[in-house]
């Protein structure tokens, strides 16, 4: 059975600044704890990374994904391609300009493909849409400031 979460966040930078944080996937392990690693397999003419294998580890259980970004104006989006632990994933992160800020929305739904009681499926994806967004918040000013 599916589960989805989301989560909106205000980060004081431009949509673009925020979307070329999301864009550096291999650097995500920094600022996301269940990110252990992040690899981009192949990338779109423009350079933003298309195709994405990432080790991750939650709740106590690993996989090894693959998947699948789409980049759309103010809109990225990705879809699982493979993984060991799940049937599906669908994510999105979703920006609105609100003068010098943006309001940053984060959508996941995941599909499970071994047993996990509900409570801890809800606190990892709880504790995965919060580094989606205040760790991308952090990420962004830290970037913004001159750190990487």
């Amino acid at each position: 059975m599916a589960t989805s979460d989301s989560r909106e966040v205000v980060i004081e930078a431009s949509p673009e600044e925020i979307l070329d944080v999301i864009a550096d996937v291999e650097d995500t392990p920094t600022w996301s704890p269940q990110y252990q690693s992040s690899e981009v397999l192949e990338a779109y003419d423009n350079g933003r990374p298309k195709r994405v294998k990432m080790k991750i580890k939650t709740a106590g259980v690993s996989d090894e994904q693959v998947v699948e970004y789409t980049w759309s104006g103010d809109v990225v989006s990705w879809t699982l391609v493979s993984a060991g632990q799940l049937k599906s994933q669908d994510a999105s992160y979703t920006l609105i300009p609100d003068g010098d800020k943006t309001k940053v929305r984060f959508d996941i739904t995941v599909d499970l493909s071994i047993p996990m009681p509900g409570f801890v499926l809800k606190r990892a994806m709880k504790g995965g849409t919060e580094s989606a967004t205040e760790g991308l918040r952090k990420q962004v000013q830290k970037i913004k400031k001159g750190g990487k």
